[in-house]
């Protein structure tokens, strides 16, 4: 036999998942220090000037 499910209770939990999913994503793009935020920043910066450095000159015959 199947199990009843009130479908006002499986509503709510549903939503709650979403809403503990929006938030884990939140803590993880805003819950950081600012060390961490200007280490990537340094890093994105190294492999930007590094892939220019490595560029072929197009105006180069």
């Amino acid at each position: 036999m199947a199990e009843i499910v009130n479908l006002k209770q499986a509503r709510k939990e549903k939503a709650r998942r979403e809403r503990e999913t929006e938030a884990d994503a939140n803590r993880r793009r805003f819950g950081r220090t600012r060390a961490e935020k200007q280490s990537d920043k340094d890093a994105e910066e190294r492999a930007r000037k590094s892939h220019e450095h490595h560029e072929l000159d197009p105006d180069k015959d």
